[in-house]
């Protein structure tokens, strides 16, 4: 595992109540992967125009994350085929937030627009119960009995807040998938990808992070860590259609990429 905390030390902390002013729940987002082996050089040029994200002196928190999908993976064929209106469900554990647990669900509409949706939940479900029921009914078109938990995606990550516009940075790192659904290929790992996601309300803002990755030669690449997942572990889906944006994620990761 990397360590950044010599370079972390030296940035402005932001809390969560900070926050509240750039939560964007409506935004556009932009995401870049690149090497691990360059995130020193980038973390170091936006020290001057980003504060951190700091919750009980944790600057690096860990996330679990337990997506669901029909059996035969309904949201994911809908997201390999490029469908406009499409969701992701999943509960998430904010583990260095005493366990702080939410239900999400994120719905991309025709304009490439994202929306967010959430609510406290006790703890993560191994099948939707009462309040989580409800919630799906209300937040998408679908019946939640259809859905199962599929697969689970852990990481870690860096919350960064631009000093001078609007725009919130993650930067992901210790990516590691777990098979909910099919223990016969149970796990894959990442360490040397990082995973960043730049959400602002502007589409056309360029900020310095965006500018640090262009000049090291990164790409704007979008891949869903979800359906990055299922490709990877679950072998009875359609994977044509998304096998050049996970070749084109190997390729800026710096990993040799794996014919599936």
């Amino acid at each position: 595992m990397h360590d950044f905390s010599s370079i972390l030390s030296r940035f402005e902390s932001i809390s969560l109540e900070e926050m509240d002013s750039v939560k964007l729940m409506e935004r556009t987002d932009t995401k870049y992967v690149f090497p691990i082996t360059s995130l020193p050089e980038i973390l170091e040029g936006m020290i001057s125009q980003y504060r951190l994200l700091e919750i009980n002196n944790v600057r690096v928190q860990r996330y679990e994350s337990l997506y669901y999908d029909t059996k035969d993976f309904l949201l994911y064929r809908k997201h390999l085929v490029g469908k406009p209106d499409r969701y992701k469900i999943r509960f998430r554990r904010y583990i260095d937030s005493q366990g702080l647990t939410f239900l999400e669900v994120k719905h991309k509409n025709n304009k490439k627009t994202t929306s967010k949706k959430r609510s406290k939940m006790n703890d993560i479900e191994s099948g939707m119960i009462d309040k989580a029921t409800e919630f799906v009914i209300k937040h998408t078109p679908y019946q939640p009995e259809i859905f199962v938990p599929c697969i689970w995606v852990n990481y870690s990550r860096m919350t960064f807040v631009n000093k001078y516009s609007q725009e919130r940075l993650t930067i992901d790192t210790n990516l590691n998938y777990l098979n909910a659904y099919d223990q016969s290929n149970a796990s894959c790992s990442f360490p040397q990808m990082v995973i960043a996601e730049a959400k602002r309300e502007k589409a056309a803002s360029v900020s310095q992070f965006i500018r640090l990755v262009r000049n090291i030669g990164v790409r704007e690449g979008s891949i869903s860590k979800y359906c990055f997942g299922i490709y990877n572990l679950v072998n009875e889906v359609p994977k044509n259609n998304l096998k050049p944006k996970v070749r084109f994620v190997y390729k800026m990761a710096g990993l040799q990429f794996i014919n599936k």
